[in-house]
């Protein structure tokens, strides 16, 4: 396969390439809804377009639903092995950075679901109930082809769904989303009291409740537990400002919302990404991890 560019793109002379091109964002999005990280979804996008290219495709009446399943096939195979690698996982997990604005390298179907929040919230799922509610809710599929993936009877399949759809609403209402005004407003206030080491005007932005993870996957120095509390928070935070001296703090739309990217010595030193409750941050998101980073 000399065509292939390591991202699910064939080169367009390919009989195949530009229904592909149609429908490969909806399989890189399949696959890392359901598996938070860019890499995998990346290595599923691939095995997509293998199969695809290698398939008799001429009895498909649906070549996005087909593709999408196939792909939901290979993140299910994933997504239950991941669970066990992330007992082992050091520190707190966190989903790997998805840029998702004009620049973004790798397209998707942006939307709620491709929040670090939202993407947190469906870590809480079981495998079969994040596919279902993925499958079904975020691209429509019927529960005909969501049995076949999680070889379950249709009726179970709903039920995987229905219940999910539950538990993510029940999220969802006591994690209410700031708009696009807020958030770039707070993170505006947020960047110049960072930079300024202003521990006042730090505590001033932190929910007295607010909670700090840092994924360092044992690759980078983080705090291998929450930090909870705003004052807390900002101490730490002031701290971490002094020992890391970035060298600038850039916005950047990761997950369809915006975030934060520190830089230093031409390299990310991490992204970060917040959740906002009445105008005040409640969880402070940092991914360190050098490997989350790589595509960012």
């Amino acid at each position: 396969m000399d065509d292939w560019h390591g991202t699910g793109r064939p080169e367009p002379a390919d009989p195949l390439a530009a229904e592909w091109e149609r429908h490969r964002p909806a399989v890189f999005g399949m696959a890392y809804r359901l598996l938070g990280s860019v890499a995998d979804a990346e290595d599923v996008t691939q095995d997509v377009w293998l199969r695809a290219a290698g398939a008799d495709l001429g009895a498909v009446d649906d070549l996005r639903a087909w593709l999408v399943t196939v792909a939901a096939r290979r993140s299910y195979d994933i997504l239950k092995s991941a669970r066990v690698r992330r007992e082992s996982y050091v520190g707190p997990w966190l989903p790997e950075p998805l840029l998702t604005g004009p620049d973004a390298s790798q397209p998707v179907l942006v939307d709620e679901s491709v929040s670090s929040a939202m993407l947190l919230i469906m870590e809480e799922l079981s495998p079969p109930e994040r596919v279902a509610f993925v499958l079904h809710d975020v691209f429509g599929l019927e529960f005909g082809r969501i049995a076949e993936v999680l070889d379950v009877s249709v009726p179970a399949a709903r039920q995987l769904a229905s219940r999910a759809r539950r538990r993510v609403a029940a999220a969802k209402r006591s994690r209410p989303r700031a708009s696009k005004a807020e958030r770039e407003r707070v993170l505006r206030i947020f960047r110049a009291a960072y930079e300024a080491g202003d521990l006042a005007g730090l505590i001033r932005l932190l929910h007295p409740e607010a909670v700090y993870v840092t994924d360092g996957g044992g690759k980078a120095s983080a705090a291998r537990k929450l930090i909870r509390g705003g004052v807390r928070v900002a101490e730490v935070m002031v701290r971490t400002g002094r020992q890391w001296r970035p060298d600038r703090i850039e916005f950047a739309e990761v997950g369809g919302e915006l975030a934060l990217v520190f830089h230093r010595d031409g390299r990310v030193l991490s992204v970060d990404t917040v959740e906002i409750t009445d105008g005040l941050i409640s969880a402070y998101r940092r991914v360190m991890n050098p490997d989350k980073l790589v595509r960012v």
